[in-house]
């Protein structure tokens, strides 16, 4: 006899076959970099997970930080870990326009020539030459669920979103890794343009 779990694990083995993928809202956060965090927390404070996210090894953290320019604050703003070599900050295009920025659509890491922001804390504060960005939509995948459904690492596909408002999504950047858990990202823009609500799917199209 099958159990819950079996049975979800089934259903979630169709669906992938059948070309569907989970979709996720990422909102705003920022990555920070060792020398980074000790400014804005202290010297050799380790990061507090607050919950696993639905990638391998990464978590939201208890950490928060401010989000500071001329025009604008954005408080309260989601730190993610691990530490990464470099500090990032990824916003939706909505923020940047409320805190007087240009920002490019950029994948992941890919912060050269970004405008730079003010991070702050109680403790203390970071001026970030560059590394503000709005993250490409994209979907995580691994070699095995890459095969599955006929996708290479760097190709750019096409989704159709199945929330409350059914959008269709091009340029979705494919990354494939080892330990990657099959999901689709999108920013709060394109989350809310699509009337995500909880858990919804997406239809892959080639």
């Amino acid at each position: 006899m099958i159990d819950n779990q079996q049975l979800a694990s089934v259903i979630a083995d169709e669906l992938k076959r059948s070309g569907y993928v989970v979709v996720e809202a990422s909102a705003r956060h920022v990555h920070l970099c060792r020398e980074d965090m000790d400014k804005l927390f202290g010297k050799g404070v380790q990061l507090t997970p607050e919950r696993d996210l639905s990638q391998k090894g990464e978590f939201l953290c208890k950490e928060r930080v401010a989000i500071v320019t001329d025009r604008r604050t954005l408080q309260n703003v989601a730190v993610l870990g691990p530490l990464r070599p470099q500090t990032q900050v990824e916003i939706s295009l909505t923020d940047g326009f409320s805190l007087g920025l240009k920002l490019p659509v950029r994948d992941s890491g890919n912060t050269k020539g970004t405008p730079g922001v003010l991070l702050r804390t109680d403790f203390g504060e970071v001026k970030l030459p560059y590394g503000c960005i709005v993250a490409r939509r994209h979907l995580h995948a691994t070699p095995e669920d890459a095969r599955l459904l006929g996708l290479t690492d760097g190709e750019l596909i096409s989704i159709e979103v199945l929330g409350s408002r059914k959008t269709t999504y091009g340029d979705v950047l494919v990354r494939v890794k080892d330990g990657f858990r099959l999901r689709v990202h999108l920013d709060m823009d394109e989350a809310n343009a699509a009337g995500l609500d909880g858990f919804t799917l997406a239809r892959i199209i080639k």
